[in-house]
C-alpha cells in the first residue's frame, strides 16, 4: 500500500471516543477556567450551593472522591474529617481548585485525571460525587462511567449526582433549549445527559432519586449492588 493510500486509510478509522471526548472538555475547560468562578456565580449563588448541601448529606464517612472537582465548588460541604481526592482533566480548574481548598483550609488532594479511567484500585472509596460532570459525556459514554464509578465504590458505598436533566415544564425546557449552544460552546456539556437510563445496566440501585428547580436538575444517592 502506498504512503498516501496507507495516511487515507488511517484517516477513515473511526476516532476513539473516549480520547476524543476528553479533548473537548479539555479545552474547554481550559479556556474557561479563569472566569468559570464569575460565569457560574450567580446559579452557584441562587441555588447549586443549596443542592450541593442537599446531596452531601447523603455522604457516608470516610474517603471520598470528588469527580470533576473543577475550581472546588464542593469543598464547603465536604463532611468534616474525610479523606478528599479530587479529579479533573483540566490543570487550569484544579490550579483554582488547589488555591480555594488552601483558603478553606482543607487537606485535598487533587490529581488530574479522566473520569472513565480513574487510577484507583477497586472499592477505594465510601462516597463517590459527581457535580454536574456527567453531562459532559455523550450518551454512549454515560454506561461506561457510570460503572467506573462504581468500580472504585466500597460494597456498601454512595454515588451522589448532581446533574440537568431534560424538563417536562415547558418553559423550563424553553431556557434550557435557549441555552443550549452557549452550554455546550462554554462547558461542553447538555442539558440532557442520559445518565438515568443507565442506572439498571451499571448494578446502581437508587436510595435518593430528587428532582429540583422545576425538574430541571436531578439529584441521585446510589448503591453499587455487591459484587
Amino acid at each position: 500500500m502506498s504512503r498516501a493510500r496507507s495516511l487515507e486509510a488511517r484517516a477513515e478509522e473511526p476516532a476513539d471516543p473516549v480520547a476524543a471526548q476528553a479533548r473537548e472538555v479539555l479545552r474547554a475547560y481550559e479556556r474557561i477556567a479563569p472566569v468559570y468562578d464569575v460565569l457560574d456565580g450567580l446559579y452557584e449563588w441562587s441555588w447549586k450551593r443549596r443542592l450541593r448541601a442537599e446531596l452531601f448529606a447523603h455522604a457516608l464517612p470516610g474517603r471520598l472522591l470528588d469527580v470533576g472537582v473543577g475550581t472546588g465548588c464542593n469543598m464547603p460541604f465536604y463532611p468534616p474529617g474525610s479523606e478528599v481526592v479530587g479529579i479533573d482533566a483540566s490543570p487550569a480548574m484544579l490550579a483554582r481548585a488547589r488555591a480555594r481548598g488552601r483558603r478553606l483550609g482543607l487537606r485535598v488532594e487533587l490529581r488530574q485525571m479522566n473520569l472513565l479511567a480513574l487510577a484507583f484500585p477497586d472499592g477505594s472509596f465510601d462516597t463517590v460525587v459527581a457535580t454536574f460532570v456527567l453531562l459532559c459525556l455523550p450518551d454512549e459514554l454515560q454506561l461506561p462511567a457510570l460503572r467506573e464509578l462504581a468500580r472504585v465504590t466500597r460494597p456498601g458505598g454512595r454515588i451522589l449526582l448532581l446533574d440537568y436533566h431534560r424538563s417536562s415544564r415547558t418553559a423550563v425546557r424553553w431556557w434550557m433549549r435557549l441555552l443550549s449552544a452557549w452550554l455546550r460552546w462554554a462547558f461542553a456539556a447538555r442539558f440532557d445527559p442520559t445518565t438515568e437510563q443507565h442506572l439498571a445496566e451499571a448494578g446502581l440501585e437508587p436510595l435518593v432519586r430528587a428532582h429540583r428547580m422545576g425538574d430541571g436538575v436531578t439529584l441521585l444517592a446510589l448503591r453499587p449492588e455487591a459484587r
